[in-house]
């Protein structure tokens, strides 16, 4: 296992699953982009959100790539959604959903960027969320 693969591994475990917070000032770097900012804090803001809509919530690594620089984790995730999550008030549904996420590290061994694709769709189905495509033709 690389060096970086331990790191992504320890950000899954400690940061997303365990909200040991400390962790993420040890492994993401000053930079990284996160919500309405940038470096550890910014990252940890993403996270307490997604906590306060789902405090339960537990991903599970279901593969881990690393190539040069970047490692990709495919996950999936659960939670019971006691919180907001967006516009959606509280259901106190149980859902599950995939998602992929995939981290470039700089020269330090630090997480400098985390972008990640989600089956989101599924998961607001799963909240009760009604989606209805758009209206189209004469009259719409």
């Amino acid at each position: 296992m690389t060096d970086l693969e331990v790191v992504a591994r320890r950000f899954v475990a400690d940061v997303w699953n365990g909200g040991r917070e400390e962790s993420a000032y040890d492994l993401v770097a000053a930079g990284c982009p996160g919500l309405g900012g940038t470096g550890p804090e910014a990252t940890l803001a993403w996270h307490r959100d997604r906590r306060s809509a789902f405090p339960d919530l537990r991903y599970k690594i279901v593969d881990l790539v690393a190539s040069a620089d970047r490692v990709a984790v495919r996950w999936r995730a659960a939670g019971t959604q006691a919180g907001r999550f967006g516009p959606v008030p509280p259901t106190g549904q149980v859902a599950s959903w995939s998602g992929a996420t995939f981290l470039r590290f700089d020269a330090d061994g630090l997480i400098a960027d985390v972008w990640s694709v989600n089956e989101l769709f599924q998961l607001l189905q799963q909240l009760g969320v009604e989606m209805l495509p758009p209206l189209t033709g004469p009259g719409a």
